[in-house]
């Protein structure tokens, strides 16, 4: 039996919207000063621990979290219009975005009361910063078959293994690492746990993968006869795939998944009202925004579900799957719209087309595959 899927409208109320108001200004006001300067793909590759640690003095991370944790205790919608402004600036929010996006969530679900008071008011000042340890080389988008391991020892566990496409890794203090505590069984699923790895230890070793730009934003992370203490596992062990999952539905859900190349299309609008532009444009442009705006109503209510506490794993995913073929969108019509060599000398233009077109290769693959996501759509509906 198919079922079906049901997004509600969500209305902002006006503090809401007074919210929005408020970080628009303070982002003008750091774009004109020069602290930063706007980028595509911001929330994966613009490192900025300054820039961090003023949103955390503003109350800006760790938004929803309870106050006895460092968190400000205000609404997922609100925190929604704090990212949404973010990212449509281009702002650099890499440093703290994983930990504030779903290691701290993680930690309010699963952890114990020693994580949380240990960590959590630390991401939400903007000053440690967390890397999420899931993909392996030789599993593909297989999770369940992950082989890095941890062995019970006195005190603690002895991880060894490898994780790959670990942003951020090289720069942050901390990952959560799932790994297998006990021998495979005919479910895969079982025997999986997460364990929090300090990146300082000794065993750990990094190794950069350099993006088409040259950036070094990814990297491979090794674990040789690493040492985690027992008080670092999260949660229970032997349930990691279960908290991994609900970890995901956090990072499919925000606007970071149709926002990534907003800056281009701000600026592709910008450069076409300066040009002479014909219909034909005109009607790609509005398509593109019909689009956004669609996309737009569908993340919010997922942040609506959110605000009212239901796990929103399927819709979620579908908003993913949507949002990032969206950001391709943008980038390819942007590049047949204008020609990039001869007829713009927008320098902010061609910035961002770069960075939109040798980025986007990577949007179908984080957070999930297109392949995974659509498995995951399908058996919510039940068509699989």
């Amino acid at each position: 039996m198919v079922k079906s899927l049901e997004l509600k409208t969500v209305q902002l109320s006006e503090k809401t919207e007074k919210l929005r108001q408020e970080v628009r200004q303070f982002l003008k006001k750091e774009i004109q000063e020069g602290t930063f300067i706007p980028h595509c793909d911001s929330w994966l590759s613009n490192w900025d621990a300054e820039f961090s640690r003023k949103l955390g003095q503003r109350g800006w991370l760790g938004m929803t979290w309870p106050k006895q944790y460092g968190g400000h205790e205000r609404s997922a919608l609100e925190r929604y219009v704090v990212t949404e402004e973010l990212l449509a600036f281009g702002a650099p929010v890499a440093a703290h975005w994983f930990a504030d996006r779903q290691t701290g969530p993680l930690f309010l679900r699963y952890g114990n009361e020693k994580q949380k008071n240990e960590f959590l008011p630390r991401i939400a000042q903007g000053e440690i910063y967390f890397s999420i340890g899931l993909s392996e080389p030789n599993s593909g988008s297989d999770l369940a078959s992950i082989s890095t391991n941890a062995k019970k020892i006195d005190g603690g566990w002895l991880l060894n293994g490898s994780k790959v496409w670990t942003s951020g890794a090289h720069l942050s203090h901390y990952m959560v690492t799932l790994c297998r505590t006990s021998t495979k069984t005919e479910n895969r699923h079982e025997g999986l746990s997460q364990l929090i790895v300090d990146l300082s230890s000794s065993g750990v070793t990094v190794r950069p993968i350099k993006l088409m730009t040259g950036e070094h934003h990814f990297n491979e992370v090794f674990f040789e006869d690493v040492f985690v203490p027992d008080d670092r596992v999260v949660g229970t062990i032997g349930d990691g795939w279960k908290q991994s999952m609900a970890e995901l539905a956090y990072e499919r859900s925000g606007p970071e998944r149709f926002l990534s190349t907003f800056p281009l299309l701000v600026e592709l609008i910008r450069v076409l009202q300066q040009e002479a532009s014909n219909e034909i444009m005109k009607i790609s442009v509005g398509r593109l925004v019909a689009r956004l705006t669609t996309l737009r109503e569908m993340s919010l209510g997922v942040a609506g579900l959110l605000e009212k506490g239901v796990s929103p794993d399927v819709t979620a995913a579908l908003v993913k799957d949507l949002g990032t073929k969206f950001e391709c969108q943008i980038a390819e019509i942007a590049r047949e719209l204008v020609s990039y060599s001869t007829r713009v000398s927008n320098l902010r233009f061609k910035s961002l087309l770069a960075d939109a077109l040798l980025h986007s290769p990577g949007f179908t693959l984080r957070g999930g595959t297109t392949e995974i996501i659509r498995g995951i759509i399908a058996r919510g509906i039940g068509i699989r």
